[in-house]
């Protein structure tokens, strides 16, 4: 038996993928992302929440109605590949949150509404493209923050013992040496730090220059050295799988050229069949 409803449900599914991939469909879901940002916002202003409250409380409701109808297609659109992608799961989850009532048990929910403008996120493809490549980033970034976690206790265990009774409330003991290095190698004060150790150690110059040379300038940069390469990696793979798409689809395109010309062969071929006969029986 053939089945009677797999047509006209792969025909529906069609449809609803026609309109769930329209670039109009994106632009409106992008739009409402910012409108519900912009909202959620205003909500935080007191000004605004009490001149406004209702309205905003009635719009971003629309918007998480509208929100759960785009889900909904895009679930109905993949069915069981849906959660296969991230973003998806990201954008399931955030709307999911949205719908709990939230009562006394979960008010710290409602602090969590804002986290619906990072839908804008994985709804551009070039902010994917630098989140993917920030987590693709981890790894080795993990290792900078090691090497210089390693270099900063080495600096501290030697402020202490060497400007300790110096500068006791910068360098005192093991904890403020490390605050204290760590606000140095932010560049932020840290000549006030250098000075108040300088006055009674003024070689202390020394140290202080070499920690900022190597902490700062060396190892800091590491971390943009290896984002800048973790984005390069990305924008890469993001081409070879456009142009390995663009392949396939000329593939395609080849393969029904090919199909639809076989068909014109098969149907001349057979309309030269039935001239020649027709000659044959008028000669006759």
């Amino acid at each position: 038996m053939t089945n009677t409803h797999g047509a006209p449900i792969a025909s529906v599914r069609q449809r609803l993928r026609t309109v769930v991939e329209h670039p109009r469909f994106e632009r409106a879901v992008i739009l409402l992302i910012v409108i519900n940002a912009v909202t959620l916002g205003l909500e935080a202003v007191p000004a605004f929440e009490s001149a406004w409250g209702g309205w905003l409380d009635w719009i971003d409701r629309i918007i998480i109605a509208a929100f759960v109808v785009e889900i909904g297609l895009r679930f109905g659109v993949a069915r069981g590949a849906f959660f296969r992608d991230p973003w998806n799961g990201f954008d399931f989850s955030v709307v999911a949150v949205a719908l709990i009532p939230q009562t006394a048990a979960f008010s710290v929910l409602r602090a969590l509404r804002v986290l619906r403008a990072l839908r804008l996120v994985s709804r551009v493809p070039s902010m994917r493209r630098v989140v993917a490549a920030l987590l693709a980033a981890l790894p080795g970034m993990g290792s900078i923050v090691a090497l210089l976690g390693l270099l900063v206790y080495v600096a501290a265990v030697m402020a202490t013992g060497l400007f300790g009774s110096a500068a006791p409330e910068y360098f005192g003991s093991l904890g403020a040496s490390l605050f204290t290095l760590f606000h140095v190698m932010t560049l932020e004060g840290w000549p006030d730090v250098a000075r108040a150790v300088m006055a009674e150690l003024p070689w202390a110059w020394v140290f202080f220059l070499v920690y900022i040379l190597v902490s700062t300038f060396a190892v800091l940069n590491l971390f943009i050295a290896v984002i800048v390469n973790a984005m390069q990696a990305q924008v890469e793979h993001d081409l070879e799988e456009s142009q390995a798409d663009q392949t396939r689809e000329m593939r395609r395109s080849f393969q029904r050229i090919s199909a639809e010309l076989a068909e014109l062969r098969s149907e001349l071929a057979a309309l030269r069949g039935a001239l020649g006969s027709g000659r044959g029986a008028g000669d006759t």
